[in-house]
């Protein structure tokens, strides 16, 4: 699954709601520290446990993110200074330099980013950021990264100092540091998974309306507009998108946002999905497992559970992304 990383509120919301950090801990099924890391903006989040998030603290996803319209300015202002220090950290440890040869290798090769993330069994957030000079990369991703582009460890290590001392990685971590700080300002931080694009634009359809039962009508033959595609799901041919006409899974997500689906991916537990009970009429549901490993919907506003079972599967369509 997607890893999303990104300055957040969880902590201020957390408080304001008197949940104790253990009982997020539990609920996520991770440790203490790793919610300490995860409040800080430290330690990456998948959408599962974002949804997981936003569920127990009774607040949308949009309202997680730290922004300058809604924030307080100590967390816009710390932020700031985080990104700051990693910044020069990255600079002194020789990432810019790592990652302004790894695209250049990757370019000259004929390779996507999405190509290279897979076969070097990361996500496509982890390799660009590597890339982008802004993460360290262990020996054993190295070592993914060198066979992915077909090369030896110690092959691409001495291509990365030939291009280095040639002077050929300069425009590339220029560019690579402009946008960084496009991608890093915080008013667009919540924009940054939409933002990794080197290809030319793929555009999805737009699809949705609410019926008076908070059921979804989607006109395959009317769309209601057209959206770029995220870039880490431009190789899916089936993808569509839908408005979030509905207001039955509550606050949860923002009412702005645009879904993204894709009818080839296997739902599980903490997922969101169209459940279609007709051709052109489908349930928003969040997807639960009960005590015996069972598979059931829900949705509220009113209160609702749907029952699932094999036969269902395929009339259900995995949302994958969520642009908010």
């Amino acid at each position: 699954m997607e890893e999303i990383v990104f300055p957040n509120q969880i902590r201020m919301h957390r408080r304001l709601r008197g949940v104790p950090m253990q009982q997020l801990a539990d609920y996520l099924g991770v440790s203490l520290s790793a919610v300490s890391k995860i409040e800080k903006g430290y330690r990456r989040l998948n959408q599962e446990q974002l949804i997981q998030v936003a569920e127990l603290l009774d607040c949308s996803m949009q309202d997680l993110y730290v922004n300058e319209q809604n924030s307080q300015e100590e967390v816009v202002q710390a932020w700031k200074r985080e990104q700051e220090r990693r910044s020069k950290i990255n600079q002194t440890a020789g990432l810019k330099t790592l990652g302004a040869g790894l695209r250049h290798i990757r370019n000259e090769n004929g390779l996507t980013l999405i190509e290279v993330s897979e076969h070097a069994d990361m996500t496509l957030s982890v390799y660009h950021r590597i890339e982008m000079g802004q993460r360290e990369v262990s020996d054993k991703e190295f070592k993914n990264i060198a066979h992915a582009m077909s090369m030896t460890i110690d092959g691409l290590k001495a291509r990365i100092k030939e291009l280095e001392e040639a002077g050929d990685l300069t425009d590339i971590i220029e560019h690579n540091d402009n946008r960084y700080r496009v991608l890093n300002n915080s008013r667009y931080a919540n924009l940054g998974a939409m933002m990794l694009g080197e290809r030319d634009t793929v555009m999805v359809p737009v699809y949705g309306s609410s019926n008076a039962e908070g059921n979804i009508i989607i006109d395959r033959n009317g769309a209601l507009k057209e959206v770029s595609c995220p870039i880490q799901l431009q190789a899916k041919h089936d993808i569509y998108a839908i408005n979030l006409c509905t207001r039955r899974l509550g606050s949860l997500i923002s009412s702005r946002a645009v879904l993204f689906a894709d009818p080839t991916e296997v739902v599980s537990a903490g997922d969101i999905a169209l459940y279609y009970i007709k051709e052109d009429e489908a349930k928003l549901l969040s997807i639960r497992e009960d005590e015996n490993g069972r598979l059931y919907g829900l949705r509220w506003n009113p209160d609702e559970r749907v029952a699932l079972d094999n036969s269902d599967l395929a009339k259900i369509h995995k949302i994958v992304v969520i642009n908010l």
